[in-house]
């Protein structure tokens, strides 16, 4: 009798698509559900954000590198929840729907039928909770400040999307992604590692958390049309494309900026300015801000309708990789450090 073979999918192949469109591949496994779930393709900016913070600390007296693999897990699973609850709060109130961009890029959790609403309510309280052990951990050997860290990420984080404080209907979900992606991770970040921190720490923060709040920026610059008709106050709808175009411009090119002034000012290590090649890209992707969205998403493009986020993603990745990189360099040959 002729044997039928089961054909097995290409795991590392499946995540890597996952990572790289945000979307489930041909042949979902577990894990590969579960990266969609949570949104897995947008954590390299945690990712950045723990190492650059790493960095920022290892040559600090009292560096602890498990400590601070420990907070690094933490801001990750941290992340992984606030997508899961944002989720969550947006099918709740009634935004996330089958024809809100949410839907159309990548799966929502619960309308894709990727997992339950109870289920999702499950996965987040899972991952809550083997953050409050992390805490707890973190607390017990570096002090209650590790606390504040945490509790304000989390307000931030519920706040964003659940009422009563529905952060960005107000315009203040793009401020609160600049102080969660800067101060709270990276000076949360590097306190757990060091057990203390400074003001030059947190001005540090500073670059990287305009990035990462350009990425939001240009996201809800994509969602204008969808947001204002419900009414969704973020920045951008507030202020006008044209405006919210420029100010996320001006944001990408203060990055730079910063990390000029920082290095400068002995806060960053001299060969931090390596991230200076991002102009590269930049002057790429300050193009597309420069033109109107097109009418159809070019051939195989996989985040529509989504575009100036992607450019703002896509430069991110390469800026923040280039100043981690230059970092590690400073790490090994301290010149120009403060």
């Amino acid at each position: 009798m002729e044997q039928v073979q089961v054909r097995q999918p290409n795991l590392v192949a499946n995540w890597r698509h996952v990572m790289r469109t945000c979307n489930p591949p041909k042949e979902l496994d577990p894990v590969s559900r579960w990266l969609v779930l949570t949104r897995a393709c947008v954590q390299p900016m945690t990712l950045t954000a723990a190492a650059f913070a790493g960095l920022l600390a290892v040559r600090a007296p009292r560096f602890n590198l498990g400590l601070w693999l420990l907070a690094s897990i933490g801001i990750v699973l941290a992340h992984a929840s606030n997508n899961l609850m944002n989720d969550l709060f947006d099918l709740e109130v009634g935004s996330d729907t089958r024809d809100y961009p949410r839907a159309l890029y990548a799966p929502q959790a619960v309308l894709s039928g990727l997992i339950t609403r109870r289920g999702l309510i499950r996965a987040a309280l899972v991952i809550n909770l083997t953050d409050l052990v992390i805490l707890a951990v973190l607390a017990l050997l570096r002090g209650p400040l590790v606390i504040f860290f945490a509790l304000a990420g989390l307000l931030i984080s519920v706040g964003y999307a659940a009422p009563p404080l529905r952060l960005k209907q107000h315009g203040l979900g793009e401020p609160g992604v600049f102080l969660t992606w800067g101060p709270l991770m990276i000076g949360g970040t590097y306190y757990s590692a060091t057990g203390h921190l400074s003001w030059l720490v947190l001005l540090a923060s500073v670059p990287y958390a305009l990035l990462t709040t350009s990425v939001l920026m240009g996201k809800h610059i994509d969602k204008i049309p969808w947001d204002s008709k419900l009414g969704i106050g973020t920045l951008p709808v507030q202020m006008g494309e044209g405006a919210a175009r420029r100010l996320t411009e001006g944001m990408m090119i203060a990055f730079y900026v910063a990390v000029v002034a920082l290095v400068a000012a002995r806060g960053l290590p001299l060969l931090s300015l390596l991230s200076l090649l991002g102009l590269f890209r930049l002057g790429q992707v300050l193009g597309y801000f420069h033109r109107p969205t097109p009418k159809e998403p070019p051939p195989d493009y996989p985040v529509w309708p989504l575009w100036y986020a992607a450019g703002a993603f896509v430069h991110t990745r390469r800026a923040g990789a280039l100043l981690v990189l230059g970092m590690a360099l400073g790490a090994l040959f301290p010149i120009g450090a403060g």
